[in-house]
C-alpha cells in the first residue's frame, strides 16, 4: 500500500499533531529530526506493506527510548490521517526489581492513549533458569513475546509491533554471521510460528542516534532495564561497538549497510539451496 500522501498539511504543520506531542519543542532542529524519523518510519511501512486498513496493532512498549519513540511516530501518522488502523499500547510489566510500576499508566493516561498493562513475573523464571554469569536476553525475550503473543489474540489484534531500529538490525546480522554461520537479520515484516499473528519493525530505516535525540527532547519518561540492561560483555555490545567504529571511520556505512540487506544477490553467494549453481554451463 501506498501511504506517502505528500502534502503540507501532512508532512508540514507540526503544530496540529497528537496531544503527545504538547510540550514537544518547537526548534528547527527537532522539526528536521521529527520530520526525518515520520519519513523513515512511512517509508519502512509503506516498502514492508504493512497496513491493512482497519486492522488494530499492538505496540509493545518498554518504558526505552525506541518504544516511545515508536509510539509517538505511529500516533503522529496515525493523527494526519496516514496510518488507518487502531493502535493499543501494552506493557508488560516481567516482576523486575524496583520497577516504576505508576511510570506508564500514568502518562500514558495523560496523553489519553489507550493502554493495557499486564503483569507477569518472567523475572523469576529466568533468573531461577540462567546462571548469574550468563547473559538473560534469549529466554527474556521468548517468554516476553510468548505473552505479548497471548495479549494481541485477547485484545483482537492482528499484529504485534516492535520497536527494533536499524542498528538493532544490522547488530543482529552480524550476530547471526560471526556467531551463527548464517546471513540473517530482522525482518520489519514476518508472521509468527502459529501464523495467526504479524510481527513488524516500522522503525527499521530509524537510526538509534536519532531515536535517543527524539526520546530526549520529547522528554519521555525512561524506565531502565535492571535485568539485562545492567550485564557487561554481551555479545550484540561488541557489535555495536564495531559498527560504531566503522561509522566514525567512514560516515554513512550503516545506511548503505541496510540498503545491502534489500539488494540481495543469490548467484553471488555461496547458498545452493537459494540458487541452483549445478544447473549454470556454457552454450557449446
Amino acid at each position: 500500500m501506498n501511504i506517502a500522501v505528500d502534502t503540507p498539511e501532512a508532512e508540514d504543520d507540526l503544530a496540529a499533531t497528537h496531544p503527545m506531542f504538547r510540550d514537544a519543542p518547537s526548534s528547527g532542529e527537532f522539526n528536521k529530526l521529527r520530520k526525518r524519523l515520520i519519513r523513515n518510519t512511512r517509508q519502512a511501512i509503506e516498502d514492508f506493506a504493512m497496513i491493512t486498513p482497519g486492522q488494530k496493532w499492538l505496540v509493545a512498549l518498554s518504558g526505552g527510548k525506541d518504544s516511545y519513540g515508536l509510539l509517538a511516530l505511529l500516533l503522529d501518522l496515525k493523527w494526519r490521517g496516514l496510518l488507518p488502523v487502531e493502535l493499543l499500547a501494552c506493557n508488560l510489566d516481567q516482576g523486575q526489581p524496583n520497577f516504576p510500576t505508576h511510570i506508564l499508566p500514568d502518562y500514558l493516561t495523560r496523553i489519553g492513549v489507550e493502554h493495557r498493562i499486564e503483569y507477569q513475573d518472567t523475572y523469576s523464571v529466568v533468573t531461577d533458569k540462567i546462571p548469574e554469569n550468563k547473559t538473560y536476553c534469549s529466554l527474556c525475550s521468548r517468554l516476553r513475546r510468548g505473552h505479548l503473543y497471548r495479549i494481541a489474540r485477547e485484545e483482537g489484534c492482528s499484529a504485534l509491533v516492535l520497536g527494533h531500529h536499524r542498528e538493532d538490525i544490522l547488530e543482529t546480522f552480524f550476530l547471526n554471521l560471526f556467531h551463527g554461520g548464517r546471513l540473517a537479520a530482522m525482518p520489519p515484516k514476518l508472521v509468527n510460528d502459529e501464523g495467526d499473528l504479524l510481527v513488524m519493525r516500522p522503525l527499521a530505516y530509524c537510526a538509534e542516534n536519532d531515536l535517543a535525540r527524539f526520546a530526549e527532547a520529547m522528554k519521555f519518561p525512561i524506565i531502565p532495564c535492571d535485568l539485562c540492561g545492567s550485564q557487561e560483555g554481551l555479545q550484540r555490545n561488541a557489535m555495536k561497538m564495531m559498527l560504531d567504529d566503522i561509522e566514525r571511520r567512514m560516515p554513512g556505512r550503516k545506511d548503505t549497510m541496510i540498503r545491502a540487506l534489500g539488494n540481495v544477490r543469490p548467484s553471488h553467494l555461496l547458498d545452493r539451496n537459494l540458487f541452483d549453481f549445478a544447473s549454470l554451463g556454457v552454450s557449446a
